[in-house]
């Protein structure tokens, strides 16, 4: 590999990295002052424990050959805890887009957009479990439909290879499955006891879409693999595409609740972001512009289905990754641009309906799978370890509750919120923390009644 591809290719897996203090302070400015920390906690542990798994042996059931040549897992021999990698044969292999590091926070991002289905209600040790087996049970399976090539002697996933689809860098396996995860794991938890609570801080959260923004260049431009036409064609689609879902989301709270906001805003950018993933190579600039207004007027229109459910799939995930993907892979096959890198000529510029049905059957395998998976894995564990904080924890706040310190410092003299070395002699024991939480929890329960 060339000096400025494996350059590209290192900014751009730090880009991603940023991904993650963005999703967290995205996710945490949107909970209440009290889950703020909770969220940012749940976030970011999966980059430590999908990069463990991964390491292990994630890597080759998402591009390993696949086992009986199904389609359906890759085999992880010969990639089991990264073992023989480090020979280096002049190409850069470790920072190949589709090999090792970058996979690795693919899958981590992707778990940790399904948290948005846990908000205020969740213990940490069973978000923990949690995310372990669905990282290993729905998205490495669905890494290899979606990721897995068919190369010399091997065979990749089924949706790449044998149905056809056009999937650039993961709206189907990343944002549909974090999406359909999302709203599974929402409804076995149930709702929380106090669904009243607002975003407590919107300049976190807008702060927090910067960041996933800027970590955007690096997820669509990475996957180009190297420094090249590709790459500079899927940043400029990436860039528009995020700017104009702003607008379709703002336009539809404008004609609908009569002004916009600031998190319509911010959930615009992601949801524009969400729709060019996968279509970022297929569409030209003027497309970018549909697939970011279409994205955000449709996913703010998606947000407002939970409440007629009665789910709470808090964060909107759900509305934001699964609906916002659905309507960038479906724009492929509408408005796709045949000068583009991917070559695609949509059906509404007289190309191929081959491709529609396609596309068509994918997005529902991944979902109908994502959903269904993560409905039982949630189901199982909540049988037998239990998934959900007591009534009294949940209305002191997962910050307290679960993790004894607190997001912002009202109080220093309690020693919430303290490092432990900065705590002064008295400070609170694990007995005193949860006698503040049931006092926290009283007072809340006193304000509601």
């Amino acid at each position: 590999m060339p000096a400025a591809d494996v350059a590209w290719m290192l900014a751009a897996l730090a880009l991603v990295i940023i991904m993650f203090p963005g999703i967290a302070l995205f996710y945490g400015g949107m909970v209440g002052s009290k889950n703020a920390l909770s969220m940012i906690m749940m976030t970011m542990s999966t980059l430590g424990t999908t990069t463990v798994l991964y390491v292990l042996f994630g890597h080759g059931l998402v591009v390993g050959d696949s086992v009986g040549g199904l389609g359906l897992i890759g085999n992880p021999d010969g990639y089991l805890g990264f073992l023989g990698i480090y020979e280096d044969p002049g190409e850069a292999q470790l920072v190949d887009p589709y090999w090792f590091a970058f996979y690795i926070l693919f899958a981590a991002i992707t778990v940790a957009i399904v948290a948005s289905g846990a908000v205020g209600r969740m213990k940490f040790g069973g978000w923990l479990v949690f995310s372990a087996l669905w990282v290993t049970a729905v998205y490495f399976p669905l890494g290899h439909w979606v990721f897995a090539y068919d190369g010399e002697g091997t065979q990749g996933g089924w949706l790449r290879n044998d149905l056809g689809l056009h999937d650039y860098a993961g709206g189907t396996a990343v944002h549909m499955s974090a999406g359909l995860g999302s709203l599974a794991l929402a409804m076995v938890l149930g709702p929380r006891k106090n669904m009243g609570n607002r975003p407590h801080n919107l300049p976190l959260v807008l702060l927090g879409a910067g960041l996933l923004w800027m970590g955007w260049f690096g997820f669509n431009g990475g996957t180009a693999g190297g420094a090249n036409f590709l790459a500079q064609y899927a940043v400029l689609t990436t860039l528009i595409a995020g700017s104009t879902g702003m607008i379709g989301f703002c336009l539809v709270e404008k004609i609908r609740d009569g002004a916009p906001t600031t998190l319509g805003m911010a959930s615009g950018i992601i949801a524009g972001l969400v729709g060019i993933t996968p279509s970022a190579d297929a569409v030209d600039s003027l497309g970018a512009i549909v697939v970011g207004i279409a994205s955000g007027a449709f996913v703010a229109w998606a947000c407002t289905w939970k409440t007629k459910l009665g789910v709470d799939e808090t964060l909107d995930a759900f509305a934001v990754h699964g609906m916002g993907g659905i309507v960038g892979s479906l724009c492929v096959v509408l408005i796709g641009f045949s000068g583009s890198p991917a070559g695609i000529e949509g059906v509404l510029f007289g190309g191929s309906w081959d491709i529609a049905w396609r596309e068509v059957v994918a997005i529902g395998a991944v979902c109908a799978y994502a959903f269904v998976v993560t409905w039982v894995i949630a189901k199982v564990l909540d049988k037998t370890m239990g998934l959900r904080v007591s009534e009294e924890d949940e209305l002191a706040g997962l910050d307290l509750s679960q993790h004894s310190e607190s997001a912002y410092d009202l109080e220093r003299s309690s020693g919430l919120g303290q490092t432990w070395s900065e705590r002064p002699s008295g400070a609170p024991t694990t007995d005193r923390i949860a006698a503040l939480a049931k006092e926290s929890a009283a007072a809340e329960e006193t304000a509601r009644a």
